[in-house]
């Protein structure tokens, strides 16, 4: 799966990830009133609404990027009819050509570790029956609980050719809390947690049955936009990682400040913008020129952003 993101990178120009992350306050009246209309003020009119929002942000986006990040809460919080909007998203995505990246931070243990990376990256047995349930390309995954809560999921990436993206360094303000606090390695030497889980990340990374053509892992990494020194050190840490870089745009994130994460030639990362972009037409510069016309705004911030980041990394 690594190297054929790569290759949508490559062939797209644009190493970007549009966040679909819905919610209800994003959506235009009009999408929602005829939802409303058809299946009532209820979860599966909140769904169809979120479903038909996000086919247009796609229809409008699909052939300038090369992967989305659809993220499950938001799904989730309108039950079971939230979840089939998020698998119709997801194999919908996949029917347009895109990567999916299913925002899903699941980390457990045992038996719920594999059941949980069988549902989103792998497949189940019903009856005489093989099926995969969400089908996601790749998924993000919380390592806390440690190698027993990760390796299922690589097991996943390598009997079907998927990728996770392990969370390092999140944007959100208060990561520090747990993430740069100093702890020992094995060499006895200090270091913030985050680099040490860096340092697994790149353990895992390194086998060579998860390493594509390309020369990176099916096992990425998480780093926040927000964190650009930290990001520097990390993309040294984890050379065979792609890094999947949210905080860009709503949460501060600039251009400039994602030049450590990529390498050289200009890969390596591949950043995420969720309100940014889908929620684009509510404020400016898109709001005057495209009034309600949400997919056409999303459109703009995309090219835009597309440019804010080529002129950042000299592509």
């Amino acid at each position: 799966m690594i190297d054929r993101l790569v290759e949508a990178i490559r062939s797209t120009e644009a190493p970007i990830c549009v966040g679909l992350d819905p919610q209800m306050g994003f959506l235009p009246e009009e999408l929602k009133e005829n939802a409303f209309r058809e299946y009532g003020e209820t979860l599966e009119g909140a769904a169809e609404a979120i479903w038909q929002f996000n086919k247009a942000i796609i229809d409008a986006t699909y052939d300038l990027i090369p992967a989305v990040k659809p993220q499950i809460a938001m799904y989730e919080m309108y039950g079971i009819e939230g979840l089939k909007a998020f698998a119709k998203t997801v194999a919908y995505c996949q029917e347009m050509g895109l990567i999916v990246i299913g925002d899903v931070k699941r980390g457990d243990i045992g038996s719920t570790s594999a059941a949980y990376a069988a549902a989103h990256l792998g497949e189940v047995t019903v009856g005489s029956q093989t099926v995969a349930p969400f089908g996601e390309d790749i998924c993000t995954v919380n390592p806390y609980l440690g190698s027993d809560g990760v390796q299922p999921f690589i097991k996943e990436c390598a009997a079907h050719s998927k990728g996770i993206f392990v969370l390092v360094k999140t944007s959100n303000p208060s990561s520090g809390e747990f993430q740069d606090r100093l702890a020992a390695d094995d060499d006895g030497q200090t270091r913030p947690l985050y680099e040490l889980v860096g340092k697994k990340v790149d353990e895992w990374a390194s086998d060579p049955a998860l390493i594509g053509k390309s020369g990176y892992s099916e096992v990425g990494a998480v780093v926040g936009a927000t964190y650009p020194q930290m990001g520097e050190t990390l993309r040294r840490i984890m050379p065979k990682s792609y890094i999947l870089v949210p905080g860009y745009g709503a949460q501060g994130g600039t251009g400039k400040d994602l030049v450590p994460f990529f390498d050289k030639d200009g890969l390596g990362a591949i950043v995420n913008s969720s309100r940014g972009i889908i929620a684009a037409y509510k404020k400016e510069p898109y709001a005057e020129r495209f009034g309600s016309a949400y997919a056409d705004a999303a459109r703009e911030a995309v090219l835009d952003m597309k440019k804010d980041i080529a002129q950042a990394i000299g592509l």
